[in-house]
This record gives structure tokens, sequence and C-alpha cells, in this order.
């Protein structure tokens, strides 16, 4: 039996508040030889928390949301304009757009404003009626949508998406709210000033950003753009577009925005690939883009400079892997979407989801590597909620729906959230991940933008479980006995978001160091797993998904897998029980199958025990019967960055 290790830095202890405590569920606590405690205490001052220079606790925030300025957030009935989205993400409480009161948890430590940057503010002044608009026919149609209000108003979001994914929106009336244009300036003027207004240094980060919404014919590539910089900077641009004059769909192009950003300024940018799975296949391509252009030095330079993080987890499906294309791990088939593109104007096929995966988009990036010498897909991973109701939610038992229309109501489980010819997506489909944790050193635009930049951070789908793996070639279980086992983690390795360091001589396998501890306030642990990809010497990838630490006394059966941890979820009441799982879990684990001449990734996944989905809260609290098809629980998890091994060329 693989018995977990009790573990976790001071700091992290302090943050979630538990107790050393032994008993059904938890590891004993080991005893710590005197080099680990060696390692921890620096010896510098008495004081073991001073003198430090890593990251301490993780900060939690949002990079993907909407507000009333995004053309189909605004045509979907929100009325929550950036300033209101700011407040509740700091923890006030505000009325929704569709007159709820709602409040978070906890706040959050920091939030991107990513309006869609074509046509940023247009459905405002449709609303309002503005004659110049009206005098359109697709502006005219769209007002009188939104004018009538609930399906209606659903529908005009609906056909806006599919206009503007077609790429038929009507130029001149687009020209009025594009780069180049005078209200177009003012309104990101007011985008600066509202992010600078909230922005509080220390306690509470507000970045400067936007979303580029590339989209091939419904294929969704789109990126969000966050800036490091302040007004001063961000004043000197625009935001870039998809729509042409000014704009390209070609993430080639964002690229050269971002290089000229950085060259005009002397700022820093950086992209955010969104969650590929309604991208039909074309977001992680192997060998050739969308269009035929095959990839070449310059794609797989500039991607990997400019697109440090993916999405893994948001609103509109999970995209860690999926089940065709991961077969054996049972963990991946989690509030997957794979019906179609964004508009579902393309039906999906099985060949199409390798290139929208984070797993395989990670394994291609190997192969991708051993062929043209940089590896495009190196990224690291964080969770996000794309919401479009300014309400940056991501707790099952909070939930306000990817738009306004689907904020709390009883009908919104069974009510189509998409439909057409090619199918249909649900209300109860939506998902309510997600969010992202950096190991940032303090909280400022500066510290958490360099952290994304190293790639550490992780991704969760909502809950703020504390995370941290490392990499290295001589960790044992001592390591972890310390409680201060951070100190040792970058003494002796790589944290996520990193390549391990040059293989020492008489090594023979990477070790990893993980440990996870629960949300103070959520459910307990199932397992920690390290999830392997590699390269063969023929070019071939592989994957495998390796348990390493779980809660309980359950022991891996003769299949190689490990039992289910149960399932305490009381569905009529929407309640569940901490009563199995286990507060925290940690593990050093070293690879069994290590060949230190295949270029390989190992990252994190951490998994809860089952509690309530938010559709059974819904239930609960509407009196209403789920949709048969719909799940009663749901096993949150984390997804660290990976550490990733290159051989001695």
């Amino acid at each position: 039996m693989n018995k977990p290790i009790f573990i976790a830095t001071l700091a992290m202890a302090a943050l979630i508040g538990l107790p050393a405590a032994a008993g059904e569920g938890v590891a004993t606590p080991g005893h710590a030889s005197k080099q680990a405690l060696a390692n921890a205490y620096t010896g510098k001052v008495y004081s073991p928390f001073a003198k430090r220079n890593f990251p301490e606790r993780p900060l939690w925030g949002d990079s993907h949301l909407h507000t009333s300025l995004s053309m189909d957030a605004g045509l979907f009935g929100n009325r929550l304009p950036p300033r209101e989205a700011y407040r509740f993400a700091r923890g006030e409480e505000v009325v929704s757009s569709t007159g709820q009161a709602v409040r978070l948890s906890r706040p959050l430590d920091w939030l991107v404003i990513a309006d869609h940057s074509d046509g940023m503010g247009m459905v405002g002044d449709i609303a309002a009626g503005r004659p110049q608009l009206l005098s359109f026919e697709q502006g005219a149609r769209w007002n009188k949508g939104l004018s009538a209000g609930g399906d209606a108003s659903v529908k005009a979001a609906l056909d806006l998406i599919t206009t503007f994914s077609q790429g038929k929106v009507n130029p001149d009336l687009f020209a009025l709210y594009s780069p180049g244009s005078k209200l177009y300036k003012n309104l990101w003027e007011k985008v600066i000033d509202d992010a600078e207004a909230f922005n509080d240094p220390g306690r509470f980060t507000a970045f400067i950003g936007f979303e580029w919404t590339s989209l091939i014919k419904g294929n969704n590539m789109h990126r969000v753009v966050i800036m490091r910089d302040g007004p001063v900077r961000a004043r000197q641009v625009v935001p870039f577009t998809m729509t042409a004059p000014q704009g390209s769909p070609d993430p080639r192009d964002l690229w050269k925005y971002l290089s000229d950003y950085e060259a005009k300024t002397g700022g820093e940018a950086l992209a955010i690939a969104h969650n590929g799975n309604l991208s039909n296949g074309i977001m992680f391509p192997l060998e050739a883009q969308w269009n035929g252009t095959k990839l070449d030095d310059t794609y797989v330079t500039q991607r990997d400079k400019w697109e440090p993080l993916y999405e893994a987890t948001q609103i509109k499906g999970d995209g860690e892997t999926h089940p065709f294309l991961s077969p054996d791990d049972e963990f991946a088939d989690y509030e997957t979407w794979a019906i179609g593109n964004l508009d579902v104007s393309e039906a999906k096929s099985n060949d199409m989801l390798a290139g929208e995966y984070a797993r395989e988009a990670l394994k291609r990036g190997l192969a991708i590597e051993a062929k043209l010498g940089t590896n495009p897909y190196k990224f690291g991973m964080i969770g996000a909620t794309d919401s479009h109701t300014s309400l940056a939610t991501a707790g099952e038992d909070n939930f306000f729906g990817k738009h306004s229309g689907y904020e709390p109501n009883g009908g919104r489980l069974s009510h189509p959230f998409m439909k057409n010819e090619n199918g249909s997506i649900m209300g109860w489909q939506m998902v309510a991940s997600g969010l992202a944790a950096v190991w940032a050193k303090e909280n400022t635009r500066a510290a958490i933008f360099d952290a994304m930049q190293r790639k550490e951070v992780y991704g969760t789908t909502g809950p703020r479980m504390a995370v941290r793996l490392f990499g290295g070639w001589n960790f044992t279980k001592q390591d972890l006995n310390s409680r201060m086992p951070a100190v040792v983690g970058y003494k002796k390795g790589s944290p996520m978001g990193s390549d391990l360091r040059v293989m020492p001589k008489g090594a023979k396998a990477p070790s990893f160091m993980v440990y996870a501890l629960r949300d103070p306030i959520g459910a307990n642990l199932d397992r920690i797993q390290i999830v392997k990809g590699w390269l063969d010497s023929g070019g071939k990838t592989h994957e495998k998904v390796h348990d390493v630490a779980w809660s309980g006394k359950r022991t891996v059966g003769a299949n190689g897998k490990l039992p289910a941890v149960g399932n305490t979820v009381d569905v009529a009441n929407a309640n569940w029980s901490n009563s199995i799982g286990a507060p925290e879990l940690g593990a050093v684990w070293t690879d069994p199958a290590f060949d230190p001449k295949q270029k390989a990734f190992y990252y994190a996944r951490v998994i809860e025990i089952p509690t309530p989905r938010w559709s059974t809260y819904d239930a609960f609290r509407f009196g209403i019967k789920l949709p048969k098809e719909t799940p009663t629980s749901t096993q949150e998890r984390a997804y660290t960055s990976p550490i990733w091994y290159n051989p001695k060329s």
C-alpha cells in the first residue's frame, strides 16, 4: 500500500487552518531527519519565515471574465459594467442583471476583465436605441430582440454569435466599434480607467486586458491578452481584433501585435489560449494551421514566446483530456463538451479531438520540438470562468450561469443552451469551472504576471485547494516531513512550469514531490495523480496516469486501478459529508519507467471526493426534478503546470 505522507508548508497550513491529525483517511506524519530539518531552516536568522525568496501562498483569480461591454454578453442581457465586476470580485455583494443578490464566499486576489475586442460596447448602444445603429438591419434586428427580453434576447444573442462566427456582421456597422474610430478609443480609455481605479497593489490586482476573438467559420481560437503594465503604456495602443481591415483571425498576427506593443511602449504582454474543445481540431495543429500554412520556426518560437498558459478548464467544458484520447484514464470524461464548434455550425468528429485538449497538445509539443527544435505547446495550465455575467462565480453552490439568460431560475436546467440540426447543448451541461492559482511573491500586477510567465500556476474547477509540485533527482520521503517542504523543493528541484535540472551523474530517474491541502471550506481529497507524457525513439507519443497518494486504506487492484473513494452526496438535500477522503495528501514519486533518452512531461492532478453538482443545488433550491441525463455529483479537481524533461543534446 502506498501510504501518503503528511505534507505542507507552514505557510500553507496557516492558510488552510488544518491541524496535523491522524485518523481514517488522514496520513500519519513521519519524523523528519536531521538533514531534512536542516534544509528547511536556512540558519540565516532565527525566524524560518524571514529571508525567504520564493512565493509562499497561491493567489486566486479569474483571467477571463466578460461584462456588458462584450457583444454576446450584452445581448444575453448582461447590464453590469466593469466596475460592478471588480466590486464583486473583491468580495462585495452586488445585484445581478436579473435582480438577484449575489456574493462570493471569499474575495478573489486578482481579476482580468477580458471583454471581446470586436464590437466592444456596441450592444449597449444598440440596447439604448442609438439611431445611427438602428439604421442598419442587423442593429434594428438585435435591438428588437433586446427590447423584447427573455427568450427573444437569447435568440438575438445566438443570432449575433452565428453572424459574427461566420464573418457576416455588416462591416459598416462594425467600423463604428473598431480600432481607428474615436468611439472605440474612448471606450478603451474607460476600460483602462476602471482597471486603474480598482487596482490596489498588495490587496487586489486588476489587470488591463481583452479577448481576441478569432473564429474560423465558428471554430474557436480565442486568446485572452493580459498586459503587465499600467495606463501610461496601455493607452498607447488599442486592442487587437479579428475583423479586417484592422484585425486578423490568424494567431501569427496577434503575436505581431504583442511584439509591436512591447517595442512601442517598453511594456510586457502575454496571451492565454482559450480552451480548445470548441475549435474543432484547429487549436493545436500538428503539421499545418487551419489555412494550410505549414508550422515553421516562426510559428513554434512565437507561440512558445507569447502563449505561456492555457485554459484547461472553464464554463464551456473541461479541456484537460477526452476519453477518446485517454481511454485508460477513468477520470478523463469530466464535463466534456464535444458536440461541435462554438456556434455548432459543424458537428464534432473524433479525428478533431487531438487538436483540442491540453494533454494531447503537450504530447504534440514534444513531437514538434523533435522536428523543429522548439516546443510551441510548452504551456502552464490554469482555470477560468469565461463567465458572461460580470460575475466570477466558479463554485457549484453559487453558480450564476454562462450568461445572464441562465442566471439561477427553475427552468435553466432543461432549457437548451444551444440547439440546431447538429445537436444541442442543454442548460444542465454548463460547467461551473474554473479558477487560476498563481504562486506569486506579492499581490501586484508585476509579481502575478511574472509568475504567469514562468508558468508557476495551476488551475482548478472551482475549489481553492493548495497544490505544489517539484521535480528533481534526489527527493526523498523525508523531504516532506519537515513541515516546510517548499524550502527543500526549491533548493533541490524545479517548481511546476519549469524544466528539470540537468540529470546529474549517477542519477537513475527523476523524483517528484507533490502535496495538496483541501480547500478550507471545501471537500476532502480523494487522490493525487501524476500524469506522464513522453516521446519514444520512433517519434510516437504516449501517456500514463499514476496514482501516487490517496486517502483511506485502499489498495491498487490487479487491474492497476485504485478503487473509488466512495460517495457521501445526499442528493435530496444537496449536501455531502467529509467522512471520507483526506484533508491533505502528498508523496515523493519516482518514475519507474524513465528513459533518459526520451523527452517527457509530468503534471499533477488532484481530485476531491464527490460533492453535489450545481444542478443538484438547483433541484434542491427550486424544488424541481433533475433531467434524467444530469449528473448529481462531481469530483472537482486541480491541474498543475507540467515539469518537462529534455535529454542532453
